[in-house]
């Protein structure tokens, strides 16, 4: 039984997710038993858990040296890109805004080769969040620093928990998100979706390839994708803690369902599709 159990994982696409949350040791509380106080990664279970549910096997993805990012991805089905902290605009060609919050510049840099050379070989990739502003930099896009300069009438950092909505988006019909979002399912889904809402930043200018999927009625783009390859989404919203509803589920099942499609060993021997800078 041991051994059925153990061959059913190893068939479980190896999907990495990355970190891009410091804490400092002025923000962590020490315990008698613990540790001297360093810097910290953080990265919360949900998206572990989430990429489980949709039938993957995750990992998560330490700050490194550049060169290690390769040999990673060497054995890596799919990339998901977490949330957390505003992107340094140095990494856009932008000056900071006054507003901007805390920023990790060495972790950014980390971060945004690894969904460079990801895009590069054209592995499935989920975006979620700070996850996706990183994938429209990488393609040489461009941010908003601080929306709520931008108008109140979204509230973009909800106060209530995030397994709750704070407001709707309206989903291009057609689109692969669309299709991610219904996958495998009877129901049609609807013009508009209610999400969650934890972002200071969003997109401002789209990078190279990329197209706007899904918006809020403000105008703020809450989803993009590359209709070009078989799995390249951003969702603003955090999907990784609204799993317990049919269409973010949905959606972790379909990039898991397509980490799975193709192996990361015949994509070594394929090797990179787009440059990588």
């Amino acid at each position: 039984m041991r051994r059925r159990s153990l061959a059913s994982l190893q068939m479980r696409p190896l999907i990495g997710v990355t970190t891009s949350e410091v804490r400092t040791p002025e923000r962590a509380t020490p315990i008698p038993e613990g540790e001297p106080r360093v810097k910290e990664l953080a990265l919360g279970l949900t998206y572990m858990r989430a990429v489980e549910a949709g039938g993957g096997l995750p990992v998560v993805i330490p700050l490194m040296e550049e060169d290690a990012i390769e040999p990673l991805l060497d054995r890596l089905d799919g990339i998901c890109l977490s949330g957390g902290p505003d992107l340094d605009p140095q990494h856009y060609g932008a000056d900071p805004h006054t507003e901007l919050g805390p920023t990790e510049p060495d972790l950014d840099r980390f971060e945004l080769q690894v969904a460079r050379c990801a895009d590069a070989r054209e592995l499935p990739i989920l975006a979620i969040c700070r996850g996706t502003q990183a994938l429209n930099v990488v393609r040489g896009g461009v941010l908003h620093q601080h929306l709520p300069e931008l108008g109140e009438q979204i509230p973009h950092r909800q106060q209530t928990p995030g397994t709750q909505t704070s407001h709707p988006v309206r989903v291009v019909r057609g689109s692969r998100l669309a299709a991610a979002l219904d996958y495998e399912r009877e129901v049609e889904v609807a013009d508009e979706l209610d999400v969650n809402s934890f972002h200071h930043q969003a997109i401002d200018r789209l990078g190279e390839g990329l197209e706007v999927t899904a918006t809020a009625p403000d105008g703020t783009i809450e989803a993009i994708e590359d209709p070009r390859r078989p799995f390249l989404i951003g969702v603003q919203w955090h999907a990784e803690t609204l799993v317990h509803r049919p269409y973010e589920a949905s959606l972790f099942q379909h990039f898991v369902a397509a980490c799975k499609g193709e192996s990361a060993a015949a994509r070594r021997g394929n090797g990179s599709k787009r440059e990588v800078a």
